[in-house]
């Protein structure tokens, strides 16, 4: 027995379509499901990755509207991060998203990999990093 790797991270949202819109829309994500979420079949689904929906790629969020804002501490997720080719990517990464009015930050060198921080719509960290 072992794990493998990271199947995928799951996220609430308060809005399915300003989240399609955010990571759809602006970081380019497949939308591979928008459904009931099969644990909680009052709840919408959208699940975002590679087009084919590859494990390790995908992002799922649930929409729970009247939700309480999150905080950080034990228990709650710091930031997700997203997986690009390059370091050169980032730069292009940072000009697209501001261009867009998505507030990032600059690059940070982390010695081996480089990154940018950025926000979803419903305020969860989600870091760009090169591999």
């Amino acid at each position: 027995m072992r794990i493998t790797g990271l199947h995928h991270v799951t996220a609430i949202c308060r809005e399915a379509d300003r989240t399609i819109g955010f990571y759809r829309d602006v970081l380019g994500l497949a939308l591979v499901a928008d459904d009931a979420n099969p644990d909680d079949l009052a709840a919408r689904r959208l699940v975002f990755g590679d087009a084919d929906g590859t494990p390790g790629t995908l992002v799922t969020l649930l929409e729970y509207a009247e939700t309480d804002a999150g905080r950080p501490g034990a228990g709650a997720t710091h930031h997700f991060a997203l997986a690009i080719d390059s370091a050169l990517e980032l730069e292009a990464w940072r000009e697209y998203l501001r261009e867009r009015g998505v507030p990032c930050t600059e690059i940070f060198e982390r010695g081996g990999f480089s990154s940018i921080y950025l926000r979803d719509p419903d305020e969860h960290i989600v870091e760009i990093a090169s591999r």
